[in-house]
């Protein structure tokens, strides 16, 4: 296990390896760990299960303490693999106020903020390609 990074891990059922892969993978394969589901009205809309998070777009809690809550992304970290939302916080021992890091995997995409152009061409080359299998 001296190897930096490996594709063979992914396939491992040791969660040694599997917290290797997740921790050591680079930035392209970091990107692909930060998508979210899509919201049933999306999903018809883009034809799509799955969106990355980005910031601005508005999500719905589907996991833990704050299950239920509509919010904001604020932040997006490829580095800790979490994302922070407006609104969820807790309070430290201080008294002081900090948002509190979020798996995407446990949270829905409700709004997409498609002003962003790769998006628009991720969700545009979706549609192109579904229309070719339909065509033969």
């Amino acid at each position: 296990m001296k190897q930096l990074f490996s594709r063979s891990w992914v396939k491992s059922k040791q969660p040694r390896k599997q917290r290797k892969y997740r921790h050591n993978a680079p930035k392209h394969i970091r990107q692909k760990f930060m998508h979210a589901n899509l919201s049933k009205e999306l999903r018809e809309k883009y034809n799509r299960r799955s969106l990355p998070v980005r910031k601005d777009d508005k999500v719905k809690v589907m996991r833990g303490k704050f299950k239920g809550k509509i919010a904001k992304v604020t932040e997006v970290n490829l580095k800790t693999l979490k994302v922070y939302l407006e609104g969820v916080t807790r309070k430290k021992v201080d008294g002081k106020e900090v948002q509190v890091p979020i798996q995407p995997s446990n949270l829905q995409i409700i709004s997409a903020g498609m002003d962003d152009k790769k998006r628009e061409k991720l969700v545009k080359r979706k549609k192109a390609k579904d229309k070719e299998t339909e065509g033969k």
